[in-house]
């Protein structure tokens, strides 16, 4: 936990389409341990042409757990511990604009987070911390996945705001067009808290929001169902895949990567005197802080 030039380990956070690539060597399922309770799944460990890939299932294999239910903590603490250093989301959501049609991708920069019912932070009481979320996702990782989407030919809009709502049923009317009132693109209920807590373990993130159905807003579109949502994933599950295939290589080649400011997220957000810090939750972020309390 206490290198500060790691050699780059690429998360990928999704659906069971998304892990399935050819060319992935040394693949193997592991499950690891965290003091925050069980992951979603095991982890996919792997190598593409030399870049080392984790893969973790969001909602287990099978889609087994809801969005308010994922223990979102546990899942962005193994994969630091298993040395990931950018973390790629990429998420189903409904689109808010009538120019974001079903089938793009959306590389987002900012979020609204309208969760409640989700444990939001590592720290707490015994040592509390407080990272800036102006710019929620990391600059680099979205140049990236920018260039690759250019570089698969997939259809893709840099920038735009997630509302991430709690679910899991979909949005009344009235909400939705309050959403679209606000400014915001895209709709989901995944994201966070997971931006946070990756800031808060200084990894860098960003989010790919695959759009599959205008939001119940939309007048000449039927109400969202599951069998339109599942329809339109499967055809963008390739797509995801290629996306991945094309940005893996650019993230090894990175040189700027180590001095990325995500990297130190934490370097000045602890505020708890050292004298006045729980053990035991100093013990419990030996992953997701060791870096600065050396454990």
């Amino acid at each position: 936990m206490t290198n500060s030039n790691p050699a780059p380990v690429l998360g990928i956070v999704g659906g069971s389409g998304v892990y399935d690539i050819e060319g992935l060597s040394n693949k193997r399922w592991q499950r690891v341990a965290s003091p925050f309770g069980e992951a979603s799944d095991e982890l996919l460990l792997g190598e593409l042409n030399g870049q080392r890939l984790v893969f973790l299932p969001r909602h287990g294999r099978g889609h087994r757990i809801p969005p308010s239910e994922i223990n979102y903590r546990a899942n962005i603490d193994v994969l630091k511990r298993v040395g990931v250093t950018d973390l790629i989301s990429v998420s189903a959501v409904g689109s808010l604009r009538e120019d974001l049609p079903p089938g793009i991708f959306v590389i987002v920069d900012q979020f609204i987070d309208r969760t409640f019912a989700r444990q939001k932070s590592f720290f707490g009481t015994g040592l509390v911390a407080h990272v800036s979320m102006a710019h929620p996702v990391c600059r680099r990782l979205g140049d990236h996945l920018e260039a690759a989407t250019r570089a698969a030919g997939i259809e893709a809009v840099r920038g735009g705001t997630y509302l991430v709502m709690e679910g899991p049923q979909f949005s009344s009317l009235a909400e939705s067009k309050l959403y679209r009132s606000w400014g915001c693109d895209v709709i989901g209920m995944t994201n966070m808290p997971e931006a946070k807590l990756a800031r808060e373990a200084e990894i860098c993130y960003a989010s790919v929001a695959m759009v599959t159905d205008f939001d119940c807003w939309h007048p000449d579109h039927d109400h969202v169902t599951v069998d339109a949502i599942i329809k339109v994933l499967l055809a963008n599950a390739d797509k995801a895949r290629s996306l991945v295939k094309t940005v893996a290589p650019a993230l090894l080649a990175d040189t700027c990567a180590p001095t990325c400011p995500c990297r130190s997220a934490l370097q000045h957000a602890l505020i708890t005197a050292p004298e006045a810090r729980d053990p035991k939750l100093v013990q419990r972020l030996d992953a997701v802080a060791g870096r600065l309390l050396g454990t």
